[in-house]
C-alpha cells in the first residue's frame, strides 16, 4: 500500500491550526511523488494549499474513517496520533457529553464540571460482574475490574488517579471507593464501609481549599488501601498522605482561601459550645481573608462543618477530643492576628499582654501566656561557651509567628490522620486490599519553586512506573498470541529520576548545601551548574544566575531557586515548641511528643517559613539527630515506599482531564487538553500502542466485516483462519503490516483504514449496479402503468357522457312534476300551521291564568300552616331551653354543694381526732348495739300487746259511734227547716252536676270532630305520599337512566384509583416484610457464626416457643401472671437466642413485665421507708404508753355516755312512732293503713336486726383471726422484731375481702398493745373487735368514697353527652329553619320538588339505619346461634365423658386401635395425634420432605395435613396443641428455607403450600366472606373453638418472605443470562452480521469461557419455572405475579445494559432485540399469561427497540419519536440517540441539531432524574382468596411419608 493509494481525492488529513492545534481538511487532487503541496479544502468550504517538507517527507496526518469516530478505547483508532485522539476525546465530549473513555488500559476522564445521572447505585450493580470492555468506559468499569482481578488472580490492586487542579482526582477517586463500599460491603456489623467514605468530609475540610483552578482542590496527596478479607467483604483501610501545602495557613493568593475547616470553624462560631474560642466571620482573620472573597457560591460552610463533625463522630473521634482540634485551629487563627509592636530606636519587637488575640491563643491551647509573649519575640542562640537570648526585627518575628502556625496545623493534620487510621483499622488478618491514589498532576507555572519541584519529581517516577506497565502488558499480549517479539522503542525517563534522586543530584545538593553553616540559594545554584550542566536533561537559563531548567517527560520547567534551602530545612524554635508541650491540655502536649526530637520535622510540609536559622545545636541532645532528616530527603523516602507499593500491586490508571479553566459545563479548550494529554502519559501510551500493532481483530469479527471482500471460493472452506490469511495476503502485500496469532490478527497503524476504504469501494461498485438496474426497471413499470391508466380513462369518459345525457333528459320531466305538487303543499301547509297555532295559544293562556289561581291560592295555605308551626315550634325552643339552662344551672350548684360537703367530709375523716372518736367508742357502741337489739325485742312484744289491745278497743268504740249516730238522727228529724236547706243545697250541686255533664259532651263532641277531621287528612297525606312515592320512583329510573353511563365511568376510575393505593400501601408493607426477613437472616447468620465459634457442643433447643404466642392463646406469660413470670424469663433463657429472636411478641411483653417489676419495686421500697419513719414513730409512742391509759378509760366512758344518749334517742323516736300510729287510728275507720304502717315499721326493725348479726358474725371472726394469728407469736421476742415480720409473715386465709397491710399492722399493733397491757381475754377481746370494726368501717368508707366518684364519673358522662345530643339538636335545628327559609323564597313548583328530596332522603336514611340494625342483629344471632353450637357441643362431649370409663389414661395402642376402628367407619376429616409424636411430624412432613416424594398426589398435601391435624385440635379445644403446632410448622418452614435458600423447586413447593394452609384457614374459619363457595361438607369441617386471624397473619408475612425469595432465586438464574439471550442473541440470522469494531481489551489473563445463552435457553428455563409451580398448585394468580417480576427484571437489565453500551445502538440490534422480545410475548400467551401484565413491564425495551429503528433526521422524526417512546425518560431518549453507532459508511449518525430538537420537545415532561432502572425493584404482591373444592374426607395419605402415628378420626 504506497502513499499514491493513501493521499486521494476526498481522503481527509489533520493539518496544524495556532487556535485548534489541529484542523481537518479533505484533498480535492490526488497526491503524486513529487508534489510540493497537497491541495485542501477546509471545512468552511475555502481552499488551501498546504507546503509539503520534501525532504523530511512528512505528509499531512490521516483521518480515521466517520466509523471509527466516538470510540470508546482510543487504542482502537486505525490511525493512532494526537489529533485523532484530540478529535475523539472533542467529539465524545461535547457532541455525546461522554466523560470517560479508554486509552488501552487507561481510563481518560474529563471533568464535565456539571452532575451527571451515572453515579447512582443502579449504575453500579449494571458494571459490577462485567468486564471492562463490554461495556461503556466508567470510572466503575476501571474499579469493577480492580476488585475483579483481586478475587481472580489473588493479587493486591492500585488505581492511580492523577491530573492537575480541577480536573476531578479527588471525585473520581470518591466514586471508586463508593463502589467498593457498596459492591464489597462489611462482613459484620462494623459499618467499615460508611467510616471509609466518612474519612472524605474529614480530609476534604482540613486538606482541601479553593484555588483559582478549583473550588475544592485537593492540597495534598493521598494514597488509601482499602482492606478486605478472604471473601472479600471490606474489613478496614489505611490511608498515608504526601506533602501537604503547609504555606496556604498563613498565605493565599488573590482570589484563593485557605483550608475549608478554618471557614466552617468561623461559620459555626454562633453555635453555644463554640463561644469561648472567640471567634467572628472570617474576614476579622488575617490568615483566611488574605484571597479577597471569603465564601464559595453555592457552598454552605455551616452546613459542610455539621457534615465534617458527623464524620468525626461516626469514626469515633471523642467529642473532647473534637473540641480540642476546633480549639487549635481557632488557636491558629488568633495567632495570625497577632499585633506586633516595634520599638522606637531598634529593631527589637514585643507583644502586648492585654492583646485579646495572644490572650485567646494561649487560652485556647492551655499555655502560659508571658512565656509565649517572650518567646514570639526573641531567640535563643547557644554556643560551646555560652547561651544568650537575642531579639528578632519584625520580619523575624512575623516569620517565626507563620512557622509555628505552620507547624501546629501539620502536627494537627498528622493527628488526624492517624486517628481516622485507628478508626478504620480492624484486628481481622487483611487477605488483599485495593490501594487508591490521589495524588498531584504535573505541574509548571510562571514562577515554580520547591513544592512544584517535588510534585513534577513524583509524576516522573510514576510515568516510569506506567511505561514500564504498558509495555509489560503489549509484551504479554503478544506472547500469549505467539508473535514475534521484537523491542518497542519506548521513552525512558530513567537519566531524568537520576538527575533528580541519584548520588550527588538535585536532591542530595540540595540537602549538602542545607547542611553548611551559612548555604545559601545561589551557591546551591552554582553547584548545580558546575554538577550537571552537561547533562541532557538539565539547562541554565541565559537570564538568569538563580533558575535552572529541567526537561521533563511533559514539558521543560524552569525553577526559581530562591526558598529552596529553607523549605527544604523546614525548621521552627525549640522554646516555642517546648511551650506548647507543657500544654494543659493533654491533646495539645501529645501533638508535639510524637517524634523525640525538640522540633519535628513533617514529611508532609510543603510551605516553610523563610527564616534563616543556623543549625547550631548543643551536642547534648542527640536525639536532633533526626531532625536533620530534609523534606526532600523524606519525600524521597515516601516515594521510594509508594513506588514498591504500586510494583507490587496491579496498577490501574485513571486520568484526569481539565476541560478549560473557566469551570464551565461543557467546554472543551483544545490548547488546555492537548498540554494534559501530553502530561499525563496519554499520548505515550498511544505511541507505544502505534510503534507495535495497535489494531487487532478476532477471526470471527474480521470474517463478519469483511467478507463482502472475499471470494465465493474462500467462503466455502470452513477454515475462518486460512479464509482470512487468503484475503489478506491478496489485499496488503507488505507482510509486515500484519501478523497471525492464535485468537487475533495484528495490524499496523493504517491497515484497518486501507481495508475499510477497500470494503467501502466495493460496497459503492455493488450499490452503484443496483440502482442502475433498479432505475431501469422502476421506469418501464411506470410507463406500462401509464398506458394502462390511459386505455381505461377514455373507456370511462366515453361511457360517462352517454350516462349524463339521458340523465339530463330525466331530471327535466321529473322537475316538472315535483314542482307542480310541491306548490299544492305548500299552500296546504300553511293554512294547518296558522289553524293549529291558534288552537295552541288559546289552549295554552287558558291554562295559564288557571295554574295561576291555583298557585296562588295553595301558597297562601301553605304560608298559614308554615306560620302556625313555627311559631310553635320557637315557643317550644324557647321552653326547653330555659328547661334546659335551668336544670343544668341546678346541677351544677348541686354538684358544687356535694364537692364541699365531700371535701368538708374528707378533711374531716383525715383528723386524727375523728379518728380517735371512731376507735374509742366503738367497744361501748357495740354493747350498746347488744343491749339495744334486746330492748327492741322486748318493745315488739309490747308493741304486739298493745296492737290487740288497740285493735279491741278500735271494734269497741266504732259500735259506740254507730250508735250516737243512730241517736243523732233520730234527734233531728223534727228539724224540716234544716232539712229543706240541705235539700236545696242537693238541688243546687244537682245543676252543677248535670251544667258539668253538658260542657263535657260539647268538649267531647268537638274532641270526635277534630279527630274525624285530623284522621280525613291522614288520608289526604297518604294518598299524596303515595303519589309522590310513585313520582319519586319515576324520577329514580329516570335519574338512573341518565347518570348509568357516568356512573359506571366514575365506579372504574375508582376502583382503578384504589387498586393504586392498594398496590403502594402493599409495597409499602411488603417492603417492611422484607426489611424484617432480610435483618432475621442477617441475624440467623451472626447467630450461626457466634454458636460456631463458642459453643464446641450442640445445644438441642425445646421448640414450644415462638414468635406466635399472644395474650389470648398463651396465658401462662402475661402481665398480669406475676408469680410465673421468673420461670417464663427461665424458660426464654432455656430456649436460646434462636427462639427469642424469633418470638418479638414474647419478647416485648417481657420487656414490660420487667418494667412492671421494676416499678413494684420502686412502690414497696417507699412503702418500707414510711414503715420505717412509722416505726420509730411508734417506738416514740410506746413510750407514753403508761400516761395515755388514764386518758383512753376517759375517751372510753364518754363515748359510752354518747352511745347511751344516742339509745335514749332511739327509743324517743319508737315512742313518737307509736303515738302516731295511734293517733292515725283514731282518725281513720279503717285499720288497713295502720297495718301497712306497722308492717313497714317491722320490716325495718328486722333488716336493722340482721344487719347488726352480720356485722356481729364478721367482728367475732376477724377476732378470731387475730387470736390466732397473736397465739403464734413468741411472746418473749421483741416489739421491732414483730412488726418487721408482719408485712411479711401476717395472712388472712379465711378472709374473703382484701385488707390492706397497713390497716392490718394497725389492728395487729392495737392487739399487742391490749396483750401488753392485761392478761384480761374479754378485754382483748373487745379491744379486737374494735380494731376490726374500725377496719370495716374505714373499707365501707372507701367503698363509698369509691362508688361516689364512680357516680360522679358516670354522672359527668351522661352530661357529656347530653350537651353533644343538645349541640347536635341545636345544628340540626338550626339547619331547619335555614332550610325553610330558604325554601320560602323559592318558588311552589321548586318547593314541591325540594320537599319531594327531602323526603326522598329520610326515608332513604331510615332504610339504611334499619338495614344496619337488622344486619347487627342477625350478627349477634349467629354469635349466640356458634356460642351455643359450642356450649352444647362442651355439654354432650361431658356428658359422653361421664358415661366412658374413667379418667385414668389408657395405654397407647388401645387409643390407636379404638381411633382406627371409629375412623374407618366415618372419616370426619381429622387426624389425631400425640403431643411427643408433633417433631416426628414436623421431621417427616417438613424437615425431610422432598417436593418429588408428593408429586403423584394432591397438590399441596402437606398443607392439607397439617390443617386436618389443626382440625383435631381445635376440635378438643387444646389451645397449646394449636400453638404448638403452628409455631412448630412456621420454624420448620423457615429452617428448610434457609437451607435451600438457591433452589427454586423447593421454595415454590413451600410458597405454594403455605398459600394452601392460609387459605384453607379462611376458608374453615367460619366467616361468611370464605364461605361463599363451600360445599355443605366443607361447611361441617369449619373451626369450632378457635379464631385463627392472628395465625393467618403470621402465615401472610411467611408467604411474602417465601415469594421474595422465589424471585430472587428466579433472577439469580435468569440475570446471567438476560443480556445474551435478549440483546446479543441473533434470532434472525445475518441480520447483524456487520457489526462495528470490537474494543480493544488488554486485560485478558482470564480463561476465555463461553458465558452466551441464546434465547431458546431463556426459554426453556421459563417453562421449567412455569411447569414447577404448575405442577405444585401454586395459585394462578401468584404465578402471574412472579412472571410479571421476572419480565420486569429481563426489561431492566436489558435496558440498563443497552444504555451502557455503544455497540449495541444500532438499527440491526433494534430489528433483533424487537424480534427476542416477540418472542418472549409469544411465550407469554401461549402460556396464558397475557392477564399478568408481565408483557407491559416490557414496553420501556420494546420502545427502545423502536427508537432504534426510527428515522432520525427531521423535525417530524423528531414528534414521532417523542409520542411514540413514552414510557421512556428524556434522559434515557437522549442517551439511546448519543450512543447510536451506524453499523457501516452508509449509514447516517444521528446529529448534535435532532438530539437538541428531541430535549426541546420534551422540556415539559416531568421524568425523574435517574437513568437506569432498579432492576431491584419489587412489585407489592397480593395473595387473593383461592378457596379448595376438596374436602378434608376425601384426602388420602401415602405411606411414602411414614405418617403412621397419625389417626383418622
Amino acid at each position: 500500500m504506497s502513499t499514491v493509494q493513501l493521499y486521494t481525492k476526498y481522503t481527509r488529513v489533520w493539518i496544524p491550526d495556532p487556535d485548534e492545534v489541529w484542523r481537518s481538511a479533505e484533498i480535492v487532487k490526488d497526491y503524486k511523488e513529487g508534489d510540493k503541496s497537497l491541495q485542501l479544502k477546509l471545512e468552511d468550504e475555502t481552499l488551501y494549499e498546504y507546503r509539503l517538507d520534501l525532504q523530511g517527507n512528512e505528509l499531512p496526518l490521516l483521518c480515521n474513517p466517520d466509523i471509527l469516530v466516538r470510540e470508546n478505547d482510543l487504542t482502537a483508532l486505525s490511525y493512532l496520533h494526537e489529533p485523532a485522539v484530540l478529535h475523539n476525546l472533542k467529539v465524545r465530549f461535547l457532541e455525546s457529553n461522554f466523560v470517560y473513555t479508554y486509552c488501552g488500559i487507561v481510563l481518560v476522564a474529563i471533568n464535565p464540571y456539571e452532575e451527571l445521572p451515572i453515579y447512582e447505585e443502579d449504575a453500579i450493580y449494571a458494571y459490577s460482574g462485567q468486564n471492562m470492555g463490554d461495556m461503556d468506559p466508567h470510572i466503575f468499569a476501571v474499579a469493577e475490574e480492580a476488585y475483579k482481578q483481586m478475587a481472580r488472580d489473588e493479587k493486591n490492586q492500585s488505581i492511580i488517579v492523577s491530573g492537575e487542579s480541577g480536573a476531578g482526582k479527588t471525585v473520581s477517586a470518591k466514586y471508586a471507593m463508593r463502589f467498593f463500599t457498596t459492591v464489597g460491603g462489611s462482613a459484620s456489623k462494623t459499618n467499615i464501609e460508611a467510616k471509609v467514605l466518612a474519612s472524605n468530609p474529614i480530609m476534604e475540610a482540613i486538606g482541601n481549599a479553593r484555588t483559582t483552578r478549583n473550588d475544592n482542590s485537593s492540597r495534598f496527596g493521598k494514597y488509601i488501601e482499602i482492606g478486605f478479607d478472604k471473601r472479600y467483604h471490606i474489613i478496614g483501610a489505611n490511608m498515608r498522605t504526601y506533602l501537604l501545602e503547609k504555606s496556604r495557613v498563613v498565605f493565599q493568593a488573590e482570589h484563593e482561601r485557605n483550608y475549608h475547616i478554618f471557614y466552617q470553624l468561623c461559620a459555626s462560631s454562633s453555635l453555644p459550645e463554640f463561644k469561648d474560642l472567640g471567634l467572628t466571620c472570617a474576614e476579622d482573620f488575617f490568615y483566611i481573608s488574605q484571597g479577597g472573597d471569603t465564601s464559595i457560591s453555592g457552598v454552605d460552610d455551616a452546613d459542610d462543618f455539621e457534615k465534617t463533625r458527623h464524620a468525626f463522630t461516626l469514626l469515633g473521634v471523642k467529642e473532647s477530643h473534637q473540641m480540642t482540634i476546633f480549639r487549635i485551629i481557632a488557636a491558629i487563627l488568633h495567632l495570625g492576628n497577632l499585633e506586633i509592636q516595634v520599638e522606637r530606636g531598634s529593631e527589637a519587637c514585643s507583644l502586648s499582654s492585654e492583646d485579646e488575640h495572644l490572650k485567646n491563643f494561649c487560652g485556647l491551647l492551655g499555655v502560659e501566656l508571658s512565656q509565649m509573649q517572650h518567646w514570639l519575640c526573641n531567640r535563643k542562640l547557644v554556643t560551646t561557651a555560652e547561651t544568650y537570648v537575642k531579639n528578632m526585627s519584625l520580619h523575624q518575628v512575623v516569620n517565626a509567628r507563620n512557622a509555628l502556625a505552620k507547624h501546629i496545623y501539620a502536627q494537627l493534620f498528622n493527628w488526624i490522620v492517624q486517628h481516622i487510621n485507628k478508626a478504620l483499622h480492624t484486628t481481622v488478618k487483611q487477605h488483599s486490599f485495593i490501594g487508591v491514589l490521589d495524588i498531584y498532576g504535573f505541574e509548571t507555572f510562571e514562577v515554580n519553586s520547591f513544592e512544584q519541584f517535588c510534585i513534577n519529581y513524583a509524576n516522573e517516577k510514576l510515568q516510569q512506573q506506567f511505561n514500564l506497565h504498558v509495555f509489560k502488558l503489549e509484551q504479554e499480549e503478544y506472547m500469549k498470541e505467539g508473535i514475534p517479539w521484537t523491542l518497542i522503542d519506548f521513552y525512558d525517563n530513567q537519566p531524568c529520576i537520576d538527575l533528580i534522586e541519584a548520588k550527588l543530584g538535585i536532591l542530595d545538593l540540595l540537602d549538602e548545601e542545607c547542611k553548611v553553616p551559612r548555604g545559601t540559594d545561589q551557591n546551591w545554584a552554582q553547584k548545580l551548574y558546575d554538577r550537571h550542566g552537561s547533562s541532557q536533561h538539565f539547562q541554565k537559563p541565559r537570564m538568569s544566575n538563580t533558575s535552572f531548567i529541567i526537561l521533563h517527560f511533559a514539558d521543560k520547567v524552569e525553577y526559581q531557586s530562591e526558598g529552596f534551602l529553607e523549605k527544604n530545612r523546614d525548621t521552627v524554635y525549640e522554646e516555642q515548641i517546648s511551650i506548647l508541650k507543657a500544654s494543659k491540655y493533654p491533646m495539645v502536649a501529645d501533638l508535639f511528643h510524637e517524634e523525640k526530637g525538640a522540633v519535628p520535622v513533617t514529611p508532609m510540609g510543603k510551605g516553610t517559613s523563610k527564616i534563616s536559622v543556623r543549625s547550631a545545636r548543643p551536642a547534648i541532645k542527640a536525639a536532633n539527630k533526626e531532625h536533620k532528616k530534609t523534606v526532600g530527603h523524606q519525600f524521597r523516602n515516601s516515594l521510594h515506599l509508594l513506588m514498591e507499593t504500586l510494583n507490587a500491586t496491579t496498577p490501574h490508571y485513571v486520568r484526569c482531564i481539565k476541560p478549560n479553566d473557566e469551570k464551565l459545563p461543557f467546554k472543551f479548550d483544545p490548547k488546555r487538553a492537548v498540554q494534559q494529554l501530553r502530561a499525563c502519559g496519554v499520548l505515550e501510551t498511544v505511541r507505544i500502542s502505534a510503534a507495535g500493532f495497535p489494531s487487532r481483530w478476532s477471526y470471527h469479527d474480521f470474517l463478519k466485516r469483511y467478507r463482502v471482500l472475499m471470494k465465493k471460493t474462500d467462503l466455502a472452506k470452513n477454515d475462518k483462519k486460512q479464509i482470512c490469511k487468503t484475503l489478506l495476503e491478496d489485499l496488503i502485500k507488505d507482510p509486515d503490516k500484519f501478523q497471525f496469532g492464535h485468537t487475533k490478527i495484528f495490524f499496523r497503524a493504517g491497515q484497518v483504514a486501507y481495508l475499510e476504504k477497500l470494503r467501502a469501494d466495493k460496497f459503492r461498485a455493488a450499490i452503484i449496479m443496483i440502482e442502475k438496474t433498479v432505475r431501469g426497471w422502476l421506469q418501464r413499470v411506470k410507463y406500462q402503468r401509464l398506458r394502462q391508466a390511459t386505455v381505461v380513462l377514455q373507456r370511462y369518459a366515453r361511457g360517462h357522457l352517454a350516462r349524463r345525457l339521458a340523465e339530463h333528459l330525466r331530471r327535466t320531466r321529473a322537475a316538472i312534476i315535483l314542482q307542480k305538487q310541491f306548490r299544492m303543499l305548500r299552500i296546504r301547509r300553511a293554512f294547518q300551521r296558522v289553524r293549529n297555532s291558534t288552537i295552541t295559544i288559546q289552549a295554552f293562556a287558558r291554562g295559564m291564568f288557571a295554574r295561576r289561581i291555583y298557585h296562588q291560592i295553595l301558597a297562601e295555605h301553605k304560608a298559614t300552616i308554615l306560620q302556625k308551626y313555627a311559631r310553635g315550634w320557637l315557643a317550644r325552643t324557647r321552653f326547653h331551653r330555659v328547661q334546659a339552662a335551668t336544670i343544668v344551672l341546678q346541677c351544677y350548684y348541686r354538684r358544687m354543694k356535694a364537692r364541699q360537703q365531700l371535701k368538708a367530709l374528707r378533711i374531716e375523716a383525715r383528723s386524727a381526732q375523728h379518728l380517735k372518736k371512731l376507735n374509742v367508742g366503738m367497744e361501748n357502741k357495740v354493747v350498746q348495739l347488744q343491749r339495744k337489739i334486746d330492748e327492741q325485742n322486748k318493745e315488739y312484744k309490747l308493741l304486739n300487746e298493745q296492737l290487740s289491745t288497740l285493735t279491741s278497743a278500735h271494734s269497741s268504740e266504732v259500735e259506740k259511734l254507730k250508735k250516737e249516730l243512730l241517736q243523732y238522727q233520730q234527734s233531728q228529724r223534727g228539724d224540716g227547716n234544716q232539712l229543706v236547706s240541705l235539700q236545696e243545697e242537693m238541688e243546687h250541686l244537682r245543676l252543677e252536676l248535670e251544667r258539668a255533664h253538658g260542657e263535657r259532651k260539647v268538649v267531647e263532641d268537638s274532641y270526635m270532630q277534630e279527630k274525624d277531621l285530623l284522621r280525613k287528612r291522614i288520608s289526604d297525606l297518604e294518598e299524596e305520599n303515595a303519589l309522590l312515592k310513585q313520582e319519586k320512583e319515576e324520577l329514580n329510573s329516570r335519574i338512573l337512566c341518565q347518570s348509568e353511563d357516568e356512573f359506571t365511568r366514575n365506579a372504574v376510575e375508582e376502583n382503578i384509583q384504589m387498586k393504586k393505593e392498594l398496590e403502594e400501601e402493599r409495597s409499602r408493607y411488603q417492603n417492611l416484610v422484607k426489611e424484617y426477613s432480610s435483618l432475621e437472616q442477617r441475624y440467623d447468620n451472626l447467630r450461626d457464626e457466634m454458636t460456631i465459634i463458642k459453643a464446641p457442643g450442640h445445644r438441642r433447643n425445646p421448640s414450644n416457643q415462638s414468635s406466635l404466642e399472644s395474650d389470648s392463646n398463651n396465658p401462662s406469660i402475661s402481665s398480669s401472671d406475676i408469680g410465673d413470670t421468673d420461670d417464663v424469663i427461665q424458660q426464654v433463657e432455656e430456649i436460646g437466642m434462636e427462639k427469642a429472636a424469633m418470638d418479638m411478641t414474647l419478647f416485648l411483653k417481657l420487656q414490660k413485665r420487667v418494667r412492671e417489676l421494676e416499678l413494684a419495686r420502686k412502690k414497696l421500697q417507699t412503702q418500707l421507708e414510711k414503715k420505717e419513719q412509722e416505726s420509730k414513730k411508734s417506738q416514740v409512742i410506746e413510750t407514753k404508753t403508761m400516761t395515755s391509759e388514764q386518758e383512753d378509760f376517759a375517751y372510753n366512758s364518754l363515748k359510752r355516755q354518747e352511745l347511751e344518749s344516742e339509745n335514749k334517742k332511739l327509743k324517743n323516736e319508737l315512742n313518737e312512732l307509736r303515738k302516731a300510729i295511734a293517733d292515725r287510728a283514731t282518725q281513720n275507720n279503717s285499720s288497713n293503713d295502720v297495718q301497712d304502717s306497722y308492717n313497714l315499721l317491722l320490716n325495718h326493725l328486722k333488716a336493722a336486726n340482721e344487719e347488726l348479726e352480720v356485722r356481729k358474725e364478721e367482728v367475732l371472726i376477724l377476732r378470731s383471726q387475730i387470736m390466732k394469728a397473736a397465739q403464734q407469736k413468741e411472746m418473749g421476742k421483741n416489739m421491732v422484731k414483730e412488726r418487721e415480720r408482719i408485712p411479711s409473715n401476717a395472712s388472712w386465709p379465711n378472709s374473703d375481702r382484701h385488707v390492706d397491710q397497713e390497716d392490718a399492722i394497725e389492728a395487729y399493733q392495737g392487739m399487742c398493745e391490749t396483750n401488753r397491757k392485761t392478761e384480761d381475754w374479754g378485754y382483748l377481746n373487745e379491744d379486737g373487735e374494735l380494731g376490726l370494726a374500725y377496719q370495716g368501717l374505714k373499707q365501707v368508707a372507701r367503698l363509698l368514697e369509691a362508688q361516689l366518684q364512680d357516680q360522679r364519673r358516670k354522672h359527668e358522662e351522661e352530661m357529656e353527652g347530653l350537651r353533644n345530643q343538645l349541640d347536635a339538636v341545636q345544628e340540626e335545628l338550626q339547619k331547619q329553619q335555614q332550610a325553610s327559609l330558604q325554601t320560602l323564597q323559592l318558588s311552589p313548583e321548586v318547593q314541591v320538588e325540594l320537599g319531594l328530596q327531602q323526603e326522598i332522603t329520610r326515608l332513604t336514611n331510615e332504610n339504611l339505619d334499619l338495614k344496619e340494625l337488622v344486619e347487627k342483629l342477625e350478627k349477634n344471632e349467629k354469635k349466640l346461634k356458634k356460642q351455643l353450637k359450642i356450649y352444647m357441643k362442651k355439654v354432650q362431649d361431658f356428658e359422653a365423658s361421664q358415661t366412658t370409663l374413667p379418667a385414668d389414661r389408657r395405654p397407647h395402642d388401645s387409643n390407636m386401635q379404638a381411633a382406627v376402628q371409629r375412623k374407618e367407619k366415618d372419616f370426619q376429616g381429622m387426624l389425631e395425634y400425640y403431643k411427643e409424636d408433633e417433631p416426628l411430624l414436623i421431621r417427616n412432613l417438613i424437615t425431610d420432605l422432598k417436593p418429588q416424594a408428593v408429586s403423584a398426589t394432591v397438590p399441596c398435601l402437606p398443607a392439607y395435613i397439617l390443617f386436618m391435624c389443626l382440625r383435631h385440635a381445635d376440635y378438643i379445644n387444646d389451645d397449646q396443641k394449636v400453638h404448638s403446632l403452628l409455631t412448630s410448622t412456621i420454624n420448620g418452614i423457615k429452617k428448610v428455607l434457609k437451607k435451600h435458600h438457591d433452589d427454586f423447586e423447593m421454595t415454590s413447593f413451600w410458597l405454594a403450600n403455605v398459600c394452601r394452609l392460609l387459605h384453607c384457614l379462611k376458608q374453615y374459619s367460619g366467616d361468611e366472606g370464605f364461605m361463599t363457595q363451600n360445599t355443605p361438607k366443607q361447611n361441617e369441617h369449619c373451626l369450632k373453638n378457635f379464631d385463627l386471624t392472628e395465625y393467618r397473619q403470621v402465615l401472610s408475612h411467611l408467604s411474602i418472605q417465601i415469594y421474595q425469595q422465589l424471585i430472587n432465586i428466579a433472577q439469580g438464574i435468569l440475570q446471567p443470562m438476560t443480556v445474551s439471550a435478549v440483546l446479543e442473541n441473533e434470532s434472525i440470522q445475518g441480520l447483524s452480521g456487520v457489526q462495528p469494531m470490537g474494543y480493544r481489551k488488554y486485560i485478558s489473563n482470564s480463561p476465555e469461557v463461553d458465558t452466551s445463552y441464546s434465547l431458546d435457553n431463556m426459554i426453556r428455563q421459563l417453562n421449567t419455572f412455569h411447569s414447577i409451580m404448575c405442577d405444585q398448585g401454586l395459585d394462578p394468580e401468584i404465578v402471574q405475579q412472579v412472571f410479571k417480576q421476572i419480565f420486569y427484571m429481563i426489561n431492566a437489565v436489558t435496558l440498563n445494559n443497552l444504555l451502557l453500551r455503544k455497540d449495541v445502538c444500532s438499527w440491526s440490534t433494534g430489528m433483533q432485540l424487537r424480534f427476542n422480545i416477540s418472542q418472549l410475548e409469544e411465550w407469554l400467551h401461549g402460556k396464558n399469561l397475557q392477564q399478568s401484565g408481565a408483557a407491559q413491564t416490557l414496553v420501556p425495551l420494546i420502545q427502545a427497540a423502536q427508537l432504534l429503528q426510527l428515522k432520525k433526521k427531521t423535525s417530524e422524526d423528531a414528534e414521532a419519536i417523542c409520542s411514540l417512546c413514552t414510557s421512556l425518560t428524556t434522559q434515557q431518549i437522549v442517551k439511546i440517540l448519543n450512543l447510536y453507532t451506524p453499523v457501516n459508511e452508509f449509514e447516517e449518525r444521528v446529529t448534535v441539531a435532532f438530539i437538541r430538537n428531541i430535549q426541546m420537545h420534551l422540556q415539559e415532561r416531568n421524568d425523574p432524574p435517574q437513568l437506569l432502572l432498579d432492576f431491584k425493584h419489587v412489585f407489592p404482591v397480593s395473595f387473593p382468596f383461592n378457596p379448595s373444592s376438596i374436602t378434608m374426607d376425601s384426602i388420602h395419605l401415602p405411606a411414602s411419608l411414614n405418617l403412621d402415628f397419625l389417626n383418622k378420626v
